[in-house]
Order: structure tokens, then C-alpha cells, then sequence
């Protein structure tokens, strides 16, 4: 047996997925809408744009990026990213890979002060096995609670990554939980639920019965504000913390600070991989004779500035993006390449039989023309502005990118045959496989070009084998990139990642939300993944 010593150090972490809204918090304490809280006080008032639509419930979905607001996980993730204990207090993965035992703390309640057992770690799992929602436990065959503390979990084939699995899901109680549960949630989390004011406000409250380090801030208010109203919240002093968009980072607001966090909230191009002629079971087109030229996409890649367009498009908060993971502990700093090179791309493309044959400043190949389609979500100002310098950077190499903006839905009838401007990022490395694995080909957004490369489905199998996350390390590099090949800019280049957005938070000038570990897709909640230790400071 395989031990992991964990510890019983307590970070545990909040996640908050919210949707936009317009309308003015309401005032709990009866004082018109200036509830920002008095900065000697024990109350905070967070302005977000999402709220989730779904509610709370882990089983379908809530929580899945990171750690639930209301419920406890079985283990979490540290500053460094590395596997910590919640709920567990050490685990063991069997020689074969398929058998994960948990130990449990014996001294955890739900906030209605019932305990929290291996039965309700059992229920959770079981619920979630059998719902058909977002989240994926296809790999898990049984659990089974040994006893009030030890939970096993079988699965059918050995999975590296079945650890997030724990991470993500949060505990609920077999004794109330219900069809109401999603919006009246109970868990052993930090928090409790107070009030949720559909599309106005969530007001959640510390949890007395919490086994671990108690938050400072006791009441949390989150309100539910668009771009433009969070930003006019701040000026006028009503909230303590707003998520705030770049184009907003140059305007001072007295009192406050800006506060910028390193992520792997990343924006590339996904391209059509294989040649034209085939249909999905939906009759929907796949491949692209362009995208399908391995020329095409590495001149891209080495053309695109992306510091020009970190600079001229997220105001220079932003990084490069090489990879889906970059900064992340399974990335493999090797698949950074030159960009910028014009030159470089001109030689690929001359060297692949692109030429301008017609005199048009369109390259051509064979009667084929070197032009495609880029689609973006027509309400995301800032993929708009990414294709179109994109467009514009590789229009003098004879690259002719036509952009075109559209809702998800119409977006999803061509991207099997057209790019995409497409972003992703989160704390789990199967995401790679999501993205790059051949048996995700055409799955909902997943592999959306028909992406498929022997050795890196290869190396992708051998990291799921691994019998734990740091061996797992090795295999997850080799498939970006092991010398030879791999799915990144040196390798495939199936897709032309761009950037990775910073998040941008304006908050009072006293307000310490400590050590922020890199965040994920989605900007605002992952901010309040520590909120444990928020605090004013002195």
C-alpha cells in the first residue's frame, strides 16, 4: 500500500460560482444601499457578477472547480497546489492502483450539529454516481464505509486523477438532503446559508459547528453586479471587494486597491486537425484543408506577439500561454517557443509550398487558399479583441483569418470545421485529456478538432496509471512536449494558445485576502478560495 500522510493543517477553501445581475443588493441592516462594511467590523461585502443558477448542490456540479462554500471535501489543495487534508486525515491507494481508503476526522458536524460519517461520504458518492449532471465518477465502481471513519473507493482502472475527485466534492448529509437541497444547502463548511435573493444577493453566515480554522469575517455578503455596476459600487463605497475587468485597472477609486492574481484562466485557438470530408452523427462538417496543415498552425504560432496583445489587449495584466497548464506543477516549461518570429513563420510556410501565386497577398497551395473562419462568443469583448489583432498579426504572412462572433449554440454546429477562440484552466491535469485525448474527439468541447496523436494517448494512459499525482508529473510533461512530440507548440501546435488572463480585484486599502494560490477559468469567485484568512489588516 501506497501511504499519503496529509496532516490536519486546515485551509479550507470557498468556491462561488455566481451569473450576472443588475439589481441593487438589498440592505440588511436597514440602511438604505450603503452596506459596505465598517472596516472595524466582522462583515464583508463581496461584489461578483455570477451567481449559480443550479444552486448548491455538489452532486450536480456546484463546487467542481474547487472547493464548495457550504460543504467540506475530502481533501483540498495548499498554496503550492499540493494534496492537503479536510475531512481526511490520510489516505492509501492499493498496489494495483484501483483502491483508495480514506481516513476521516471523527470530530466534524454538519451545522444542524449531526455528525458527518463514512455514510455520508458513501451517500455523496453514490448520489453523484447516479445523477446525470456535470460530474464525471464513471471511474469509480463502489464505495463503501468500512466503518463510521474509513471510506474505500474501487475503481474499474486505475486513475491518477481520481484524487480531485476528493478535492472537488463537497460532503452533503443523508439525513436532509432533499430535492430542495440545491438551494437550501447544509453542509460542515466554514459558512452557512442566511438568504439567497435570487439575482440581488447571497448572504451566508460563519458556521459555529466548523472543525477547523474559524473565518474572521463572520457574515459575507455577496452581490450579484454586472462589469459596469461593480465598478460604480466601488466609487461610491458600498462594497468592500469587486472583481474588476482590465479596462477598468487605470481608474483610481479612493480607499481602494487593485490587486492582480497570476492564473491559468487561458484563451487560445482551437483548430480544426484533420482534412475535411467527414460528418459528426449530427451531420455537422468536420476538418479543415488549411487548419489540417501542420505549416499553418506553427507559422501561427510563432507569429502571434503575445506580449503585444497581453499589452494592447488585457492592459498588461496577463501572461503568455503556451500550453493549457502553463505555471501549474504537470507543465513542461519546454514547450515555450520564440514568438514574434515573422521571419521564421514566412520560412515554414515558403518551406511547406505556401506561395502567393495570384498576386492577392493570400498565400495558396495546391488551388487551396490559406483562409479561414475564427469564431468567438459575440459577448466576450475581449476574445473579440484577441481574434481580431490575432487576425491582423498574421494577415502580412498571407494568413487571412475571417472573424466571426456568435452565440455558443451557433458556435457548436461549426467548430468541429472551423477555429475557435476558446479558453480553459483548472487545478486538475485531466483537463489535458479533455482537450487533447482522441477518445474526446467531438464530445461536447472537448477535442473539438479531432486532435489524435498515438504517443500522446499514450502518455496520457501511463499518467492515469501512475499510483499517485507526483508520478503522474513525468507522463503529463512528455505529452505537451518529450524531445521528439507532443500536443504543444513545439509538437502538434493542434491548438495556438494565447494568453493567460490575470484577475483583477479592487479592494479597500485595509483589506488583506492573503496568499492567493494561481486561479482558474472564471474570474471572480476563485479569489475567495482562502477567505478563511481574509482579514483587515493593522
Amino acid at each position: 500500500m501506497n501511504r499519503k500522510s496529509i496532516g490536519m493543517f486546515g485551509l479550507l477553501t470557498l468556491l462561488l460560482v455566481l451569473v450576472v445581475g443588475c439589481s441593487s443588493p438589498t440592505n440588511n441592516t436597514g440602511t438604505g444601499n450603503n452596506i459596505a462594511a465598517d472596516e472595524t467590523k466582522d462583515e464583508l461585502i463581496l461584489a461578483f457578477a455570477s451567481e449559480p443558477e443550479a444552486g448548491f448542490d455538489p452532486i450536480t456540479g456546484w463546487g467542481r472547480y474547487g472547493s464548495p462554500l457550504f460543504q467540506s471535501t475530502l481533501l483540498k489543495r495548499d498554496d503550492d497546489l499540493n494534496i492537503a487534508g479536510d475531512l481526511a486525515t490520510d489516505y492509501e491507494v492499493s498496489a494495483d492502483g484501483r483502491v483508495w481508503t480514506i481516513n476521516l476526522r471523527d470530530d466534524v458536524k454538519f451545522a444542524d450539529g449531526e455528525p458527518l460519517t463514512a455514510e455520508d461520504v458513501k451517500f455523496t458518492f453514490e448520489q453523484a454516481m447516479q445523477s446525470a449532471s456535470v460530474v464525471d465518477l464513471n471511474i469509480l465502481e463502489k464505495v463503501a464505509a468500512l466503518d463510521e471513519t474509513t471510506v474505500q473507493f474501487t475503481l474499474k482502472n486505475p486513475q491518477s486523477t481520481f484524487v480531485n475527485s476528493l478535492v472537488a466534492m463537497g460532503i452533503v448529509p443523508e439525513h436532509a438532503y432533499d430535492d430542495n437541497y440545491a438551494e437550501n444547502p447544509l453542509g460542515s463548511g466554514p459558512f452557512h446559508l442566511v438568504q439567497w435573493d435570487k439575482g440581488q444577493q447571497l448572504i451566508v453566515e460563519a458556521n459555529p459547528e466548523y472543525y477547523d480554522k474559524h473565518p474572521y469575517f463572520k457574515k459575507l455578503t455577496f452581490v450579484f453586479l454586472n462589469e459596469d455596476a461593480a465598478f460604480a459600487a466601488a466609487q461610491a463605497g458600498t462594497v468592500d471587494i469587486t472583481y474588476l475587468p482590465a479596462a477598468f485597472s487605470h481608474q483610481k477609486v479612493p480607499g481602494m486597491k487593485l490587486e492582480s492574481v497570476e492564473t491559468v484562466d487561458n484563451r487560445g485557438i482551437a483548430f480544426p486537425y484533420v482534412k475535411s470530408g467527414k460528418m459528426t452523427e449530427e451531420g455537422l462538417p468536420i476538418g479543415n484543408d488549411v487548419t489540417a496543415d501542420p505549416a499553418i498552425r506553427h507559422a501561427i504560432d510563432i507569429a502571434v506577439d503575445r506580449e503585444a496583445l497581453i499589452e494592447g489587449v488585457l492592459e498588461g495584466y496577463g501572461s503568455p500561454a503556451y500550453t493549457s497548464v502553463d505555471g501549474l506543477p504537470w507543465w513542461n516549461p519546454e514547450t515555450v517557443v520564440d514568438d514574434a518570429n515573422m521571419d521564421g513563420a514566412r520560412k515554414i510556410l515558403a518551406d511547406a509550398g505556401w506561395e502567393d501565386t495570384n498576386g492577392d497577398s493570400v498565400l495558396e497551395k495546391n488551388g487551396l487558399k490559406a483562409e479561414f473562419t475564427l469564431h468567438y462568443p459575440a459577448n466576450d469583448m475581449i476574445r473579440q479583441s484577441l481574434a481580431i489583432a490575432v487576425a491582423d498579426m498574421v494577415k502580412p504572412l498571407g494568413i487571412q483569418i475571417n472573424i466571426e462572433g456568435g452565440s455558443w449554440d451557433s458556435i457548436g454546429k461549426k467548430m468541429h470545421s472551423d477555429a475557435v477562440l476558446m479558453g480553459w484552466g483548472s487545478h486538475n491535469p485531466h483537463e489535458m485529456v479533455s482537450i487533447y485525448g482522441s477518445e474526446n474527439a467531438g464530445i461536447d468541447y472537448n477535442n473539438t478538432g479531432y486532435y489524435s496523436n498515438k504517443s500522446v494517448d499514450r502518455y496520457f494512459e501511463q499518467a492515469l496509471q501512475a499510483k499517485s499525482e507526483e508520478e503522474a508529473l513525468e507522463y503529463w510533461k512528455k505529452a505537451q512536449w518529450d524531445g521528439t512530440t507532443g500536443l504543444s507548440g513545439k509538437g502538434d501546435a493542434a491548438w495556438v494558445w494565447l494568453v493567460n488572463i490575470d484577475h483583477l480585484y479592487l479592494m479597500k486599502d485595509n483589506l488583506d485576502i492573503g496568499t492567493q494560490r494561481i486561479h482558474v477559468h472564471g474570474h471572480g469567485w476563485p479569489a475567495t478560495d482562502n477567505i478563511v484568512d481574509w482579514t483587515w489588516s493593522k
